[in-house]
């Protein structure tokens, strides 16, 4: 599957929601598109670069997003909200004429809900105070504070952890293992 892609400095999960200010010609020109096809694109961690200007270097696995919202802004930008659908892997990328970044990527399989294990309750507590706080569009989202996949996930977007550590737990396929490490690094600090 060829697709356009969007690198950041911010992860976005299957399911998750993601808020962007676009004002670059060769975004606007693919939101446009993405409107009129009804079609979406890849978010990425940017691994070296920036996120205006030439096409940043990204990660190997990002995740295939929609457009759930967008309006123009008082301040003349274009304002979308991304809705995460489904994790993937990059085989392979090039640059458009117009500096837009493109991969043939392939899909990976959706993680599998599991309960909420007891040591990891206070996670999906803090998690439910930091989605409480931020109002919309995360407040918006279908909940499942008892869901390990959801909670990992949720979390991992929104806490500031290091790029390279979201880009880990993004590429993992355990939510446990994410719950589990977060716990780690939460308790130290």
């Amino acid at each position: 599957m060829e697709i356009p892609l969007f690198p950041l400095h911010s992860i976005l999960f299957p399911g998750g929601a993601l808020p962007l200010r676009i004002f670059e010609s060769r975004y606007i020109d693919l939101v446009s598109r993405c409107l009129r096809e009804e079609s979406g694109f890849g978010i990425c961690m940017i691994r070296q670069g920036q996120e205006v200007g030439e096409a940043a270097d990204v990660y190997d696995y990002g995740t295939y997003a929609r457009i759930g919202y967008f309006e123009q802004l008082d301040n003349g930008l274009l304002g979308i909200t991304m809705r995460g659908e489904t994790r993937f892997r990059i085989q392979r990328t090039w640059v458009e004429s117009n500096s837009l970044l493109m991969g043939e990527v392939s899909l990976l399989p959706d993680e599998v809900s599991q309960a909420l294990a007891p040591e990891h309750q206070p996670l999906s507590e803090l998690l439910h105070q930091i989605i409480d706080r931020l109002g919309p569009p995360y407040s918006t989202l279908p909940a499942s504070y008892d869901d390990a996949a959801w909670v990992s996930q949720r979390l991992t977007e929104l806490l500031p952890f290091d790029p390279e550590l979201k880009q880990y737990f993004l590429q993992l396929d355990e939510p446990s293992q994410r719950l589990e490490r977060m716990l780690a690094i939460l308790s130290r600090t």
